[in-house]
């Protein structure tokens, strides 16, 4: 059992090596920066391929102990992909959005998560809901949808994880911030706009390109399950015969985009954060 294979034609095909343009940059990245072109920072895969199998080997490492993952990526061209990483792998994940305390105020989440698990039990049970009115039923619902969103892909992870997943640091800079405060290893992808500061595991890549976000969780979740088996067959399970996890690119060239900014998908969240920040708030204080 190994960590899973890529090569440097996948990395390029998948457009790791571009970056922002070069204004955006930040001066921390300059070691992993190979050279401008059209005005565009071009990353050095030669440094992003060992930090790559450096993370892989880590995060193999870390399930093959028992140890729980968190992936991490609110952005809107990652959202499906982390979830999808996660349930493949068996790991968590947060991709609406990070609520600040996550991991330093875990206490206060674990007291959301039972309110979302107490939610969920009133709607699969017919006594339950025929006891309510529908007005009752509709907030109920609300509430839990809210809280699914926030805090669903964390309801089963019982306690702080052991290492976390990120995929855009400067968007995700709390979960950074809060993992550094636990001792927690961090493993990211590092653009040329990124710090690498507090990073235990700096990919050098591009942290936008959904093409290039796909082969990172596909190489992620080959090397967590590897680590799982690994665990098993420690413990002595039988693992019939084990599947490898393919990493299944498209054919052609991507064409190479600026990041930018999601000011309006943002924007256009925040009303629906303030009643998620109430929701949880809520239930923490039932």
């Amino acid at each position: 059992m190994a960590i899973p294979q890529f090569t440097m034609r996948q990395l390029l095909e998948a457009g790791v090596h571009f970056g922002h343009h070069a204004r955006r940059w930040n001066p921390k990245m300059r070691h992993y920066i190979f050279g401008v072109r059209n005005g565009v920072h071009i990353i050095d895969l030669q440094q992003t391929v060992p930090a790559m199998k450096d993370a892989l080997q880590f995060l193999r490492d870390t399930t093959a102990k028992g140890g729980r993952v968190l992936f991490v990526g609110t952005k809107r061209q990652a959202q499906d992909k982390v979830a999808e990483a996660a349930q493949r792998s068996g790991q968590f994940f947060v991709n609406h959005r990070w609520l600040g305390g996550m991991l330093t105020n875990w206490k206060t989440v674990s007291v959301s998560i039972k309110r979302l698990k107490e939610l969920e039990e009133i709607f699969e049970s017919d006594r339950q809901t025929d006891l309510r009115s529908k007005k009752e039923l509709l907030m109920l619902e609300r509430e839990r949808d809210r809280l699914v969103k926030v805090i669903g892909g964390i309801r089963e992870m019982g306690g702080v994880p052991d290492a976390i997943f990120i995929l855009d640091t400067n968007k995700e800079d709390i979960a950074v911030s809060e993992a550094n405060k636990l001792g927690i290893p961090v493993v990211a992808i590092v653009d040329s706009n990124s710090c690498p500061d507090g990073i235990d595991y700096p990919i050098p890549g591009n942290d936008d390109a959904i093409r290039a976000i796909e082969l990172y969780c596909d190489l992620a979740v080959g090397a967590i399950l590897d680590g799982v088996q690994a665990e098993l067959a420690s413990s002595g399970a039988d693992l019939g015969k084990a599947e490898d996890v393919k990493v299944d690119l498209p054919e052609g060239k991507e064409k190479a985009k600026d990041a930018k900014s999601d000011d309006k998908a943002d924007a256009k969240a925040k009303s629906d954060e303030k009643s998620e920040d109430a929701d949880v708030k809520k239930a923490a204080n039932a």
